[in-house]
């Protein structure tokens, strides 16, 4: 190597390695600038908290960075890819010097940033909270998001002679004007003719919601009925997709005379609704309706995620009123003491909801646009960016998919129910505090909710989080059946055995340490769905055989419309 040429790479690293402690000043300084508290910490006059390092990480993290660059700077554009990161799998990222190099760059970087997190000195809360917001920053600058850096779109736009890219644009527009970035093909599907298909009818509706009644699929029903109560932040028919995954039609198969609450989806005639209301006419109201049908004095339920939630609070108001309509319940991934609720904390604290109070507490909507993209950021890279390159940068459409489809079809709610919800929920724990919670004029107490319960929680859920769906096991009284299953909030509810996926666990001595790990440490693990387990739980509970009805609803209760009804129909 000549002189010069010595000179000139001994002045090029100089520069690059003063450039990356240039980035590594830029990067703490971008950290100091995270808002923690955003529009609520400035509506309530809240001051963020500051942000500090610990010496002895800041100082280990900067010379590993500075060292992991200059190796990353010797190898130049013949630097490969990781393979761990799916985002860059694909060969023509390796096959593109450029695109491989700036991909490794920022998975330096990316992993740089995680670093700092951990370094940062302060509470628990601040810290998830900088750990989500870096985790969003991070996973909207991957350079494959955009054209000009995604090797793998690059190549499809030469291959298909710019098409894709016609396709992308196509996608985009349709995308703007539906309002929201499509998970799946919607034109496909149909509510009611490919989706909530299960045969029944509409046996009573009021302003809240609308009762569907099942046709029974055997000679013979058991002599308490079944009520599920889905959540009212979703359409309910994540329990109906289609025939072979719907939770609903095997409730009826097992011989269950089945009833589902389905949730109008609120417009301006319920910007008023209360969380009292959603309890006394919804929740409870159903309950009697199902019993005066049915005949029946008491009746089995079902609560799924907040729809766990608010028949927990119904029970606790029944049972303050003296009144125990329900012979047992069961809690899919619901949470009933909100200690433990994960990444979503990281959303709450005093000015967050005194800022949703003065904007909604006393009337208005919360929108399910809204709502969805919330829950869609909370797996940022898996239900935002993935479908931002796969419909724009590639020009594909996406597969059909009925969860993806129920996923976007989403729902208002009452904005005097959120704030009442937000408050004494996911800030102030009341449900699990006796008395400390007021319900339809009722001090609640679950600590009398005295029936059966079989609760279920997802091991990899992330929006009740298996330490929170377990937590329900220490605040109910009665005799208790605790089962986990494998994935996600979702996923992991809906896995009907004939598919044979995943597994479950399950503790056989009875006992409930008061955390999840401890119980876990006795549980065996059974493949496939957990439904059997449930369905031999909820036929001990059911009662004598009687025969089966032959009409929908009874006396003054009758069909209305077919199911799916009309409700589920309309569009946030």
């Amino acid at each position: 190597m000549t002189q010069n040429a010595s000179d000139f790479w001994t002045q090029a690293a100089h520069q690059f390695q003063q450039s990356m402690t240039d980035s590594w000043a830029h990067a703490l300084q971008s950290f100091q600038a995270i808002d923690l508290g955003g529009a609520a910490s400035a509506a309530s006059g809240c001051k963020p908290p500051e942000i500090r390092f610990a010496p002895d990480k800041l100082q280990a993290l900067q010379q590993q960075y500075l060292q992991d660059a200059f190796g990353l700077f010797s190898q130049g554009f013949a630097a490969p890819v990781p393979g761990s990161d799916r985002r860059f799998a694909d060969a023509a990222w390796n096959s593109n010097p450029l695109a491989a190099f700036s991909a490794a760059v920022y998975l330096l970087n990316a992993r740089t940033l995680m670093g700092l997190v951990d370094a940062v000195e302060t509470d628990p809360k601040t810290r998830n909270r900088i750990r989500f917001a870096v985790e969003q920053w991070m996973a909207a600058a991957a350079p494959s998001n955009f054209l000009a850096f995604n090797a793998e779109a690059q190549k499809l736009a030469v291959e298909t002679q710019g098409e894709s890219i016609a396709k992308g644009l196509h996608n985009l527009v349709h995308d703007l004007r539906q309002g929201h970035v499509s998970m799946t093909d919607e034109s496909l599907f149909e509510v009611g003719r490919n989706v909530a298909t299960t045969e029944g009818a509409v046996v009573f509706e009021n302003p809240y919601f609308q009762l569907i009644e099942y046709k029974p699929l055997t000679a013979k029903v058991y002599e308490k009925p079944f009520l599920l109560v889905p959540p009212c932040i979703n359409k309910f028919y994540i329990l109906d997709l289609q025939p072979d995954n719907s939770l609903v039609r095997y409730a009826v198969e097992q011989g269950h005379r089945t009833f589902v609450v389905s949730w109008r989806n609120p417009d301006a005639s319920l910007a008023q609704a209360t969380w009292d209301d959603y309890i006394e006419h919804a929740v409870i109201k159903a309950i009697s309706v199902v019993r005066e049908i049915s005949g029946a004095p008491a009746i089995n339920t079902l609560g799924f995620c907040v729809g766990g939630t608010m028949l927990g609070t119904a029970l606790a108001v029944l049972a303050a009123r003296g009144e125990q309509p329900v012979a047992s319940a069961t809690l899919l991934t619901s949470f009933l003491d909100f200690s433990d609720t994960g990444v979503l904390d990281v959303f709450i604290d005093e000015a967050f909801v005194q800022y949703r109070e003065k904007e909604m507490g006393h009337g208005g909507l919360m929108k399910g646009k809204d709502l969805a993209s919330t829950f869609s950021f909370l797996r940022p890279n898996d239900l935002v960016w993935n479908y931002v390159v796969g419909n724009y940068l590639k020009g594909e459409t996406p597969p059909p998919f009925d969860l993806l489809y129920w996923n976007s079809d989403s729902t208002n709610l009452p904005g005097p129910w959120y704030a009442w919800y937000l408050r004494n929920t996911y800030l102030e724990n009341n449900l699990v505090k006796p008395g400390a919670a007021t319900v339809c004029g009722q001090k609640i107490d679950l600590g009398r909710v005295d029936i059966p319960v079989y609760i279920y929680g997802s091991r990899e859920d992330h929006i009740v989080p298996i330490g929170g769906a377990y937590a329900s096991t220490q605040v109910l009284p009665g005799k208790k059946r605790f089962v986990m299953g494998a994935s996600g909030h979702i996923a992991g509810v809906i896995n009907p055995p004939a598919k044979n996926k995943r597994s479950h666990w399950i503790r056989s001595d009875g006992k409930f340490p008061k955390t999840h790990a401890a119980w876990l440490d006795g549980a065996v693990e059974h493949p496939g769905s957990w439904w059997t387990d449930w369905a031999h739980w909820l036929k001990s509970h059911a009662g004598k055989q009687v025969a089966a009805p032959k009409t929908y609803g009874k006396g003054k209760y009758k069909a209305l419309q077919p199911a799916p009804g009309s409700y589920v129909k309309v569009r946030a």
